[in-house]
This record gives C-alpha cells, structure tokens and sequence, in this order.
C-alpha cells in the first residue's frame, strides 16, 4: 500500500486513527501528514477522574453474658455432669448424708462448668462471639459414663468465632486449664485443714483430684485439647502450666495414697 501523504509503497502501513488514511514509518504521526484531524488529535483527552469508595464496618464486640441458647445447653449439660458425679461418688464415700451427697454433686458439676466459662470469658474479653453447645456425640459419651464403670465428661465445648491470633486462642484455651489448676490448690488446701476421718475431707481430696486431673489432661497439647493451642502459642507458658498440674496431681496422690486403690 502507499502511503496518502508521500506515496512511498509501503509494507505495513500505519493508519491514522483520526483521519483514517494509511501512512509510511516517517509520516503515521498526525503531525507528520498534515492530518485535517490535527486539532482533534492535539486536544487532551478528557478522562474520568478516578474514584473508589471504601466502606468500613466495625466489628461488632462480644458482651459478657449468657444468651437463653446458651443456658439451656449448659442446664442440659450440667445434669449431665450431675449425673455422672452422683455415680462416681458411691465408688468412693458411703453412708453419705443427703446434704454431703449433693453439696459433692454440686462441686463436681462446679469444676466442670466454671472450665467451661473460663474458656468464654477469655474469648469474650476480646470481642469474639463465645457460647457454650452440646455436642450429640459429647452428650452421648456423658449419658453412657453414668452406667459405665469408665467415666467421660464431655458433653459439650465453648464456641468461638472471629479473628484470632496464635496469643488470642492460647489465652482462651489456657483459661480453662489454670482454673482447675486454681480450684486444685484451694480445694487440697482445705483438705488439709479439716479432719481425716470427716466425710467432708473426703469430699475436698476429691474435688482437688477431680480438678487437677482435668487440668492435665486437658493440657496435654494433641488434637483440639487445650494443651496444643498453648504449646503452638508459647511453649514456656504451656511447660509451667502442664509441670504445675503435674505436680500438684502427684502431690495430692502422695499426701492421699488411697486414691490410688
């Protein structure tokens, strides 16, 4: 083809995209072929100004308390939790009065529910969505412990949803765990000021065991136990946590040697 301004033929023309025509390598620039478009192609491009929008919405924080949900899934539990103590209880103190008998009950559903609670009032304090459920298979396994020689207390777990670091969940998991450690020491303490032939020392021994072994295997870091969510957080925490458990178990056994028969 030859170029409209010189004539010169050319391969691979180059076409004007104001005027249209076809020209050479030296004269394809507007300028170049006295293009009757010129001014067009001089004038500047009128573009849209750029605009983007951002919409932000805070997240909503969690408030500490109980929704009617939640009571009833912990009401559920707790008899559950009841249930078992009431049976384990016989394999160890007789002749109990109806009083000693509950207030025992009423400790073991205590240790139970306030791990629990520990765990959502951790996550609630920083503004994530915490609630107690049942779980079918949980609330199952429970049923079953309080016919069965073997008991299993796990009816039910903590929920929790919303953004969290590797900090924020080993908090929340650690909760649990440090507050049986707590209920340990106090309940051992008082063990130790009350009389050995009491049924009320056997209750506190109990308790103090009951609570500390939760504590332990609930540290242990595999699977979703508490103990994995710590040790990936901070291993130092997770050995001071998990030896203070161990210790104190072993302590109660050595102080209570009958626990073991």
């Amino acid at each position: 083809m030859k170029c409209q301004y010189c004539g010169k033929d050319e391969a691979l023309p180059f076409k004007c995209q104001y005027c249209q025509s076809f020209f050479c390598t030296e004269h394809r620039l507007p300028e170049n072929h006295a293009c009757p478009m010129y001014e067009k192609a001089r004038a500047p491009r009128e573009e849209a100004p750029f605009e983007y929008k951002v919409t932000y919405t805070p997240p909503r924080l969690a408030k500490f308390g109980f929704s009617l949900t939640e009571i009833r899934h912990l009401t559920i539990s707790a008899l559950l939790v009841m249930s078992v103590g009431l049976t384990w209880i016989f394999l160890f103190l007789e002749n109990l009065s109806p009083q000693i008998l509950v207030g025992s009950a009423l400790i073991f559903t205590s240790i139970f529910l306030l791990h629990e609670i520990a765990h959502k009032f951790a996550a609630q304090h920083f503004g994530l969505w915490a609630e107690f459920r049942l779980t079918m298979f949980g609330a199952i396994i429970t049923l079953l412990s309080i016919i069965s020689p073997f008991k299993i207390i796990s009816p039910g777990a903590v929920m929790i949803a919303g953004p969290a670091s590797k900090r924020i969940v080993g908090i929340t998991a650690i909760a649990g765990p440090l507050t049986n450690i707590a209920l340990g020491v106090v309940f051992f303490g008082i063990s130790n000021l009350l009389p050995k032939d009491s049924a009320l020392f056997l209750v506190a021994v109990l308790s103090a065991a009951i609570s500390t072994f939760i504590a332990v295997f609930n540290l242990v870091p595999i699977g979703m136990l508490d103990g994995l969510k710590v040790f990936r957080w901070n291993k130092i925490i997770w050995s001071a946590a998990f030896t203070s458990s161990v210790a104190l178990i072993v302590a109660i056994f050595a102080f209570n040697p009958w626990l073991l028969y």
